[in-house]
């Protein structure tokens, strides 16, 4: 499955701002340093999911962006969709992989759309907190 780098960086952001346990309103440099997204590009993405309902922002020094509902209630497939704004490659129905193909996009569909960024967010802290540097010696 292929996404554009616009997709992959909206997931990205909405996934920074599911790590954050407070709700409070996050920086688009912050969300651009951890995940190394260009900071311009990051603001014509979360204006976009701003638009979409993913995200809220609030403006002024001590403004930024936050998830506009809870990670659990987000899907990977629905950001994803919404992104990707029906791209996806249209297959003849003449084509001898057409079922193949459809029942490969069911599947893939049918995970991203059970994924939440609540669920995401949980597994990366559980593998991250695995990885504890011990710097003794």
């Amino acid at each position: 499955m292929n996404i554009s780098v616009k997709s992959e960086y909206a997931l990205l952001a909405v996934f920074d701002l599911a790590l954050q346990p407070s709700g409070e309103p996050v920086k688009i440099a912050d969300v651009a340093r951890r995940q190394k997204i260009p900071q311009k590009f990051l603001e014509l993405i979360l204006a976009g999911l701003k638009q979409g309902g993913f995200v809220e922002s609030r403006r002024g020094a001590e403004g930024g962006y936050r998830l506009a509902k809870p990670a659990n209630e987000i899907t990977v497939g629905e950001v994803l969709r919404f992104v990707e704004d029906g791209k996806q490659a249209k297959r003849l129905a003449s084509n001898p992989f057409h079922q193949v193909w459809k029942q490969v996009d069911q599947a893939v569909a049918g995970i991203l759309d059970h994924t939440t960024f609540a669920e995401l967010a949980r597994t990366w802290q559980k593998s991250q907190a695995r990885y504890v540097a011990n710097w003794e010696i």
